[in-house]
């Protein structure tokens, strides 16, 4: 580092550093917002997925969970819901889209016979587009 002597005159010396400060400020702004945001989307409710060794299809900019858990209790997205309740909220939730694709997340100790029920209920409602989540395993 140098030493900068004023030999007097009022004159302001250009400083050719560069001032990050503003940047560090920006990049923490941001870290918290995204910390903040992140837990929002994810879905809350636990559930034992089966594995698959299928290849993952993309995933959708706001995919709609319906989970289905060990006890029979349906869950569309974060929300408790009954098996007749099914169309008006998938209805409410998707603008009456019956074009969106309806993501089924079953606990592997969910009977056959219990997800074909979920599911004619899906498609009595109108909503053939179907998806089922599972976990991916490594080959």
């Amino acid at each position: 580092m140098g030493l900068h002597l004023n030999e007097g005159s009022d004159d302001l010396v250009e400083s050719h550093e560069i001032n990050v400060t503003p940047f560090i400020d920006v990049m923490l702004v941001l870290l918290i917002i995204f910390m903040v945001a992140a837990p929002l989307a994810t879905v809350d409710i636990k559930v034992d997925l089966p594995a698959s060794s299928a290849k993952p299809a993309p995933r959708p900019d706001k995919p709609i969970y319906l989970s289905i858990k060990e006890d029979h209790t349906l869950y569309l997205d974060n929300e408790l819901v009954s098996k007749e309740q099914l169309g008006p909220a998938l209805d409410k939730l998707t603008q009456a889209d019956k074009d969106k694709t309806v993501f089924v997340r079953g606990d592997k100790e969910v009977n056959y016979d219990k997800l074909m029920e979920v599911m004619d209920a899906l498609r009595g409602a109108g909503y053939l587009k179907i998806g089922l989540v599972g976990l991916e395993t490594v080959q």
